[in-house]
Order: C-alpha cells, then structure tokens, then sequence
C-alpha cells in the first residue's frame, strides 16, 4: 500500500467496506435521516457512485457493477437472518415443548446447537455454518412438521434463502488484485476523501447504536472488513 493514506487496508477492502456501509446505511436510512437532515436518498445514492467512481477509475476490479455489490450486500443481510432464526427457534422451542427429545433433534439437525449464540454476537462465520446446516437440515418432511405446528412457511422459505443469498454473492464478489503499478496523487486524495467521510458517517451511526449492538458492528468500520474477510474465506471453503 503506498504512502499518505489515511488507514492501514488495503485499497479494494477500504472500498468495498465503504460499500457495505453505504448499503447498511441505506437499510437504516428511515432512523438515521432523523438525527442527520443531509443524510438522504439522494446522499447515500451520490455517495455510492462516488465509492463506485474510484473503483472503476482506480484499481483493478472486474468492472461488472454487481460483482461489487455482492459483498456489500453480505452484511446487509446479517441482522434479519438472526433475527428470523432466533424468531423461528422460539416458535420450535414452544411447539415441541412436549416432545423434548424431537425438540432437542430439530434444533441439532438446523444448527441451532452449536452456531446461533455466537452467531448472535456478529460472528458473521458461524452465521454462515448456520445458514448452510439449516438449509441441509431442514427436509421436506422436517419442513411439514414445523409448518403442522402453526409455523409460516414463507419463514422457512425466507431462512434458506440467506443461505444462497450469501454463497452467490461470495462467489460473485472475486475481484482482481490490485494493480501493481503505483496509484497515482489523485486516487490517494480519492480513497482518502471515501475513507474520511465514512469514518465520519460511522462515528455517528455507532453512537445513535450505542445500545444496538448488531447494528453498531455495521457502522464499525474495522469490524466490518474483518467479516467481510471471513466470509469471503469460509465460503470459499465451504465450495
């Protein structure tokens, strides 16, 4: 990484956390727009294009739009992937409360057992174990049992989907490495004109989520590229 940068990434993965949190940004746009009156539709979208301007012009990344996106999107959908978990273990624990060795089963057949506590505390790692023990786990047959007990299948349905939603999108995301050739004085102003203004962005949305621990991880920028890197890694392993 050449000199005069004002943090320690590497180029790609500043941008593409400065992504993610543009996305999360958007997600939570209906909160945050209430402490911040320039913080609007029209902000998030010219500072998204911005953050897409460097990457065309600046590195070497594959050039399809979508192929960016995908890892941005990847902490957008955290936060209702536990919520929906912890929300359809609730309803197993309370439908089997009678039938304690099939409730115990259930729960070790989807994951619940060994990954949703840690899942719970932002490890976006085990989350991924979760979504693909879950999505294996839950057959047909398993399926029919849940939904006979009062359970919406369209919550089911929902849950495997993250599943995909985050393979696709790991798979999506491959960049290219970086240029080897020195970027020049005006990419430096460029990445450090991003970074300034979503450190920015994230000093105050961490605060306004000071008692939200999920959502204050999505504004801490440092967090955000470490999950970003260990998703990437586990699904890769995963394929």
């Amino acid at each position: 990484m050449a000199k005069n940068r004002n943090y320690n990434f590497k180029d790609v993965d500043m941008l593409l956390a400065s992504k993610t949190i543009v996305g999360s940004l958007n997600a939570n746009l209906a909160d945050l727009s209430m402490v911040r009156t320039n913080w609007t539709q029209v902000y998030v979208d010219q500072l998204s294009i911005k953050i897409d301007d460097s990457i065309e012009n600046y590195l070497g990344l594959d050039k399809k739009k979508e192929l960016r996106d995908a890892t941005a999107n990847l902490s957008s959908i955290q936060t209702p992937a536990i919520r929906d978990l912890s929300f359809l273990k609730t309803q197993i624990e309370v439908d089997f409360e009678n039938e304690k060795h099939k409730k115990k089963n259930i729960l070790k057949t989807l994951g619940f057992d060994k990954n949703l506590r840690k899942a719970r505390l932002s490890d976006q790692e085990a989350l991924i174990e979760l979504l693909y023990a879950f999505k294996k786990g839950m057959k047909e047959s398993l399926k029919n049992d849940i939904v006979e007990k009062g359970t919406n299948p369209e919550l089911i349905d929902r849950i495997i989907s993250y599943a995909g939603q985050l393979k696709q999108a790991n798979v999506s995301q491959e960049t290219k490495k970086e240029t080897t050739k020195a970027v020049s004085e005006e990419a430096t102003k460029a990445f450090n004109s991003i970074y300034d203004e979503l450190i920015g962005i994230c000093k105050i949305a961490s605060s306004f989520y000071q008692y939200d621990p999920l959502k204050k991880k999505l504004f801490t920028f440092g967090k955000v590229i470490s999950n970003m890197n260990a998703t990437r890694k586990v699904v890769t392993e995963e394929l």
